[in-house]
């Protein structure tokens, strides 16, 4: 999701930007200073070319979602995106800021000014969002050991998803634009899916 949208979920300021300095590659999850050295490395991932690599100390997110904003589709090329929330500190680059690209959605710079996603320079397999506190990092990129370590990561619910472009059967709570702040989409019967084109939806809505 871009991180434009879930602003109170990432600590996100809009349009905030580093200073000149680059200090921000000195500082989690760019840092590859001594700051690292007693990193505990719980699971590892890499982008698609494998020039970007990464590593998470936390057994499991704070919170994964699956978002159908139309951002989200946009920039993914997909019908849907699955993020994870961390903290910044839980990050660590192999090698720092160097390899990987941003994207300032707000005005569509290619600059590292918060929020930005970011991704890998060379292949552009998407990374994660980055706000001011927290990422939105990608699942899809962990090399997970079984499926029962991958379950940790299952996402708790739909958002946007009245912008969905497919229904989702699950059981999974499905809201019309952020968890716990807009209103919640009553699923669609399995006889009455099907693939949505057009305008985004809005119906369905639970009181």
């Amino acid at each position: 999701m871009v991180v434009t949208r879930s602003e109170t979920q990432t600590g996100a300021q809009t349009g905030a930007a580093r200073d000149g300095s680059e200090e921000w590659k000195r500082q989690p999850p760019y840092r590859t200073t001594e700051g690292n050295e007693h990193f505990e490395k719980k699971w590892t991932a890499h982008c698609h070319c494998g020039r970007v690599r990464y590593w998470l100390s936390c057994d499991e997110p704070l919170a994964s979602k699956f978002c159908h904003c139309v951002d989200c589709q946009a920039l993914h090329g997909a019908p849907f995106q699955w993020a994870a929330i961390f903290h910044k500190d839980d990050l660590h680059f192999e090698n720092g800021a160097e390899g990987l690209a941003f994207y300032h959605a707000p005005d569509k710079s290619t600059t590292h000014r918060l929020p930005c996603k970011v991704s890998c320079g060379y292949c552009h397999a998407p990374i994660m969002d980055e706000g001011r506190n927290m990422v939105l990092m990608f699942p899809g990129i962990i090399k997970f050991s079984d499926a029962e370590h991958k379950k940790l990561f299952d996402p708790q619910c739909h958002i946007f998803y009245s912008q969905r472009v497919v229904d989702i059967h699950d059981g999974k709570p499905k809201w019309s634009k952020l968890d716990g702040k807009s209103e919640l989409i009553k699923e669609v019967e399995r006889e009455g899916s099907n693939t949505i084109l057009g305008e985004p939806r809005n119906e369905n809505m639970q009181d």
